[in-house]
């Protein structure tokens, strides 16, 4: 009888080096969970996360140069990192260790923002001296790491059985990261809880639109499911339904109306680091993925899919734009805010070509910097009960802390859209991409709806600034070295990103190809 030999698929470990780093990363963290002292982890693990995420960044700038057609593809090709992957990998990697400066702050609260046991009954004595005295969870290095690596993979898949695999890998760490908040833990948990619900029923969508997607073209690769469209030989309804459900599954995690409705529960119950750090990693892997199966698998039936789409854009904007006028918290604020912006990001999107692609991506770029440092101002306005986010409570601030409050009008004027900031140079690239594409309903949508939103936070400027100081307006903590380098980072991409905005416009276009 005849041996089965059993060939293993070719691999190209430079090309899939910045996952290799960080899962390798992940993993010697936990073994320094098992084995370091209690005193020393924090130290150990922020130091080990950083140099991972700047070995793996490292390794996407070398991999740039080297990248063509024959050589984009690895494992079987069911990864494809070509430009437009690398971009997106990058982007990544610079918002996960802007993020993860806040989440090695520990001098803004006695332990940190995290839980110390999160398997402890809430209220109960141990909780109470825990919160009290011991310093915060250092888990949440290595699940960062196997987030980040997730969604790294997770934008360069090339075929949908790994980018739900990879959609799994950075989902879930991102559920128990939810649940670790020191402070208002019922609150931690409860958004954990919805957002694991949810998003295992989004996910289930997304294998069932795989199946059918299967039942349509026979493969699950991206070039065969483009080939089988070209040929119109399949059942057009598995096709239709199958992308459909493939979709909600990605607007899930791109908190598009009407999948939204986990976004301001979560922002507002997680750890301010993790609500950061989903806000701008989170968009770039959803938004990158999104982009790849439509550019790459299914842009022949894009006559079907952009009416669609159009609609879903209109309704977020506007959805988060009218939502945003009524929050009294500025965590759901900044909720909704994120909700508009993913109109704003599929407006691009459906602009198509190249144009569409490079405005979605330096909208990405622009807006994760903007929001990572917006989540830092909150994480300094605080009281004895925690941070403060009521928005009553900002009353004033401007006259107790000019600076800080400066700060944080600059990084709003932002999030409406003033020129000279980087969220105005974003939007006239999404909409100049969706004018260029025939899509001129969806602009005027987008404008509606950005004046509509610039009523919440110029709310937010005038409270702070000409209101009087009260009795329960909160101090300005003193931020630490990590918090102050992620604050001063962000400030300074948004305003460079405002007043020169052309290296990374010029970066995003010679990088928006995708390689099917």
């Amino acid at each position: 009888m005849g041996e089965t030999v059993l060939k293993l698929p070719a691999l190209d470990y430079a090309a899939l080096a910045p996952m290799l780093i960080l899962f390798g990363a992940a993993c010697l963290g936990v073994l320094v969970e098992a084995f370091a002292p209690r005193g020393w982890r924090n130290p150990i693990q922020l130091v080990l996360s950083l140099l991972a995420l700047v070995g793996a960044l490292v390794a996407v700038v070398l991999r740039v140069p080297d990248v063509t057609a024959a050589n984009a593809q690895t494992a079987v090709a069911a990864v494809s990192i070509d430009q437009a992957g690398l971009f997106l990998q990058g982007a990544i990697l610079v918002l996960g260790i802007v993020s993860m400066l806040l989440f090695g702050e520990r001098t803004l609260e006695n332990g940190g923002p995290f839980v110390a046991q999160a398997a402890i009954t809430v209220g109960s004595e141990p909780d109470r001296r825990q919160a009290a005295r011991e310093p915060g969870a250092t888990e949440v290095y290595p699940l960062v790491l196997f987030a980040v690596g997730g969604m790294m993979l997770f934008v360069t898949a090339n075929d949908l059985l790994v980018m739900f695999v990879a959609l799994e890998v950075f989902s879930l760490p991102l559920y128990l990261l939810c649940a670790l908040a020191r402070r208002k833990r019922l609150l931690s948990q409860e958004a954990a809880l919805k957002y694991f619900l949810l998003g295992a029923y989004a996910s289930a969508f997304f294998l069932f639109g795989v199946a059918l997607v299967y039942g349509y073209a026979g493969a699950v690769d991206f070039r065969t499911i483009h080939t089988a469209i070209g040929a119109g030989a399949g059942n057009i309804v598995l096709l239709l339904i199958g992308l459909a459900m493939l979709a909600i599954g990605l607007l899930f995690k791109a908190a598009a109306a009407p999948f939204h409705v986990w976004t301001p529960d979560v922002y507002q119950g997680a750890p301010t680091p993790v609500t950061a750090f989903m806000a701008a990693c989170t968009k770039v892997a959803a938004f990158g993925g999104l982009a790849r199966v439509l550019y790459v698998g299914f842009d022949r039936t894009a006559w079907d899919y952009t009416p669609v789409l159009g609609v879903i854009a209109v309704l977020t904007m506007l959805l988060g734009a009218i939502l945003a006028v009524t929050q009294t918290d500025l965590k759901r604020l900044l909720a909704y805010s994120s909700i508009a912006n993913a109109g704003y990001l599929l407006v691009g999107v459906l602009g198509g070509g190249r144009e569409g692609l490079s405005s979605m991506m330096f909208y990405l770029v622009a807006y994760g910097f903007l929001v990572i440092a917006a989540f830092a101002m909150l994480t300094l306005v605080r009281d004895a009960d925690g941070e403060a986010t009521h928005l009553s409570r900002w009353a004033g601030l401007g006259k107790r802390s000019p600076l800080f409050a400066g700060i944080f009008t600059f990084l709003l004027l932002a999030f409406a859209g003033i020129p000279l900031t980087s969220g105005f140079t974003a939007k006239f690239a999404v909409f100049g991409a969706a004018m260029g594409g025939n899509q001129t309903w969806l602009v005027l949508f987008g404008v509606l709806s950005s004046i509509i939103l610039a009523f919440p936070y110029l709310r937010v400027v005038v409270m702070m600034w000409l209101s009087e100081p009260g009795e329960t307006t909160p101090s300005v903590s003193i931020p630490g070295a990590l918090t102050s380098a992620a604050l001063m980072i962000g400030v300074l991409v948004t305003l460079v990103l405002g007043v020169w905005p052309s290296p990374v416009i010029e970066l995003a276009n010679s990088a928006s190809d995708f390689i099917r």
